[in-house]
């Protein structure tokens, strides 16, 4: 296993001066709809390391939202990309194929849930894999409804800004949302004290009630919702779900595009909880920071589409692909998934010890390389004002946090999943010293 112990070494005021002038041509060129969330600009990285303009070191626990799970300039898949930069970098698999497209397919073929025959279809990106899981389940079903659950988050294109649970800021004023859409109840074990079980049937009543198990095509969700607030489901919510959905004709579609590939500590976070879907989504972690997303799943469902009907003109990019096969290496390699337990283990147990000093900390959850904090007032009201100043004196100090919750409540952590144990407890010692800011 590959970690970096180099510390954050901040040598300006954050931002920086070049960060501010870089911001001010932001500002004049980069439409506002393109809003970064922390204001310094970087320019290298490696590992758990970002080094910005003006020389200021960040230890990372972003991740780019999930994306370098293995640590950034990852030494072998960059090689790989680089070499296949030698050979081709584009013709387009569905006009002339490669080898390195297929065998991307038969590698998730092996990785994803489920014992059964699988077949894949590649693309650039989540969202727009999330649209070809649903246009597939439509095509397979001959239904149009898609059910999903509040405090999802499915991606920024047409579909799938409607499958969303937040307006603000992706879907507001900007036209209708697509129909057919049906929300229900998620398993939110912090706020509803209900058992898994018991969550899922409450979403079943509501999904039967107002569009009715015939109506529905397929049910996507996360199996641990990422932007919604890493919101991790009670036992039996999503079995029971899924044996709904399987009495029903339903197709179930797993967006593990955050989740997915090591994050929590097993190759997929379904695994976790004996979920086992028809469709499964992936992106981010896959391509080691180049673009690539995939479909995998049952046979019959995946060739219900004809011929032809899915593809795009960089879906399976052969660079991309190649970086992917590497991670693929990686991820299967002897002490890749038990590190990131152990990553897990060592970041809960900081965060345990900050909630007994700090009571805004209402709840902490996660596994492996995926925790949130959930921030809460006097009432336990979620408490947005307190994570912007916590990740505000974050990021000053030299760590990178990410938001979460439909409140904008929840400190999300997504370090790489390799990362060395220096840089976790260095980390927690910041998350300190950010929370008592707070006073």
């Amino acid at each position: 296993m590959t970690t970096t112990s180099t510390s954050r070494r901040i040598r300006t005021e954050i931002p920086g001066p070049r960060s501010k002038s870089l911001a001010e041509a932001k500002n004049q060129y980069v439409t506002k709809s393109v809003n970064p969330a922390t204001p310094m600009y970087i320019e290298s990285a490696s590992g758990s390391i970002l080094t910005d303009v003006d020389g200021n070191e960040f230890l990372d626990f972003a991740s780019g939202i999930g994306v370098t799970s293995l640590g950034h300039v990852n030494e072998q898949a960059i090689a790989a990309a680089i070499e296949q930069t030698k050979r081709v970098t584009h013709t387009l698999f569905s006009v002339s194929p490669y080898e390195s497209y297929v065998e991307v397919s038969r590698r998730l073929t092996e990785l994803t849930p489920g014992d059964f025959a699988k077949k894949s279809a590649l693309s650039s990106t989540g969202a727009e894999a999330i649209e070809n899981a649903v246009k597939i389940a439509r095509s397979y079903t001959r239904r149009n409804g898609i059910a999903v659950v509040d405090h999802g988050y499915h991606g920024r294109t047409n579909l799938t800004l409607g499958l969303n649970y937040k307006a603000q800021p992706y879907s507001a004023g900007v036209g209708p949302r697509p129909g057919e859409i049906y929300r229900a109840i998620n398993s939110y074990p912090f706020l509803d004290q209900l058992d898994g079980v018991e969550a899922a049937r409450r979403a079943i009543a509501y999904l039967e009630k107002v569009s009715g198990a015939e109506n529905l095509a397929c049910l996507v969700i996360e199996p641990i919702q990422g932007e919604g607030g890493v919101i991790i489901p009670a036992e039996g919510y999503l079995t029971t779900l899924q044996d709904w959905a399987r009495d029903n004709g339903i197709v179930t579609i797993a967006d593990e595009i955050q989740t997915g590939l090591g994050r929590t500590g097993t190759m997929f976070a379904s695994e976790h909880f004996g979920f086992v879907p028809d469709l499964v989504v992936t992106a981010k972690a896959i391509g080691a920071g180049f673009p690539l997303s995939a479909v995998t799943g049952r046979v019959e469902i995946m060739d219900a589409i004809p011929a032809g009907g899915l593809s795009g003109t960089f879906s399976g990019n052969p660079v991309a692909c190649a970086a992917a096969l590497e991670i693929f290496d990686q991820l299967q390699a002897p002490g890749t998934l038990e590190r990131a337990v152990k990553v897990g283990q060592r970041i809960q147990g900081g965060l345990r010890e900050l909630q007994q000093r700090h009571s805004v900390i209402g709840d902490v959850r996660g596994l492996g390389g995926l925790h949130g904090v959930e921030l809460v007032d006097a009432d336990g009201k979620p408490n947005a004002a307190a994570f912007r100043q916590v990740s505000r004196a974050a990021y000053e100090r030299g760590l990178l946090v990410l938001p979460g919750g439909s409140d904008g409540h929840v400190l999300r952590l997504l370090p790489a999943i390799n990362i060395s144990d220096d840089l976790i407890d260095e980390a927690m010692e910041i998350l300190e010293e950010a929370f008592k800011t707070l006073g």
